[in-house]
C-alpha cells in the first residue's frame, strides 16, 4: 500500500499532491480576501459573496491586474470580456 502526501488548504478545503501547489493556491486566496475586504471599505454595502467574488477574480488575475496599474489598461479587457472567465460556482468551488 502506497502513502500519498496531499496538502489541504485550511481556507477552502481543497486538496493539493504538491506543496508548491497549495501555497500559490493559499496565496491567491489570501490576495483574494484582501481585494474584498478593499471592496467592503470602499463599497460598505456590497455583499459579502459578491465582495469575495471579486476579490477572487482579481486575485486570479493579478498578472493583468498589474500591467493594468502599469499603464496597460487593455489586459483587463481579456478579464472583461473572456469567455465566461469565472462563474459564482467556480468561485465557491476553487
Amino acid at each position: 500500500m502506497a502513502v500519498i502526501a496531499m496538502w489541504k488548504c485550511d481556507r477552502d478545503g481543497s486538496m493539493f499532491d504538491d506543496k508548491k501547489a497549495a501555497d500559490e493556491h493559499d496565496k491567491m486566496l489570501e490576495l483574494g480576501e484582501v481585494f474584498a475586504r478593499l471592496l467592503q471599505r470602499v463599497i460598505p454595502d456590497v455583499d459579502e459573496l459578491k465582495a469575495e467574488e471579486f476579490g477572487l477574480v482579481m486575485a486570479r488575475h493579478k498578472e493583468q491586474v498589474m500591467l493594468a496599474c502599469k499603464g496597460k489598461i487593455d489586459a483587463m479587457e481579456e478579464v472583461i470580456a473572456g469567455p465566461n472567465n469565472v462563474t459564482k460556482l467556480e468561485v465557491v468551488n476553487q
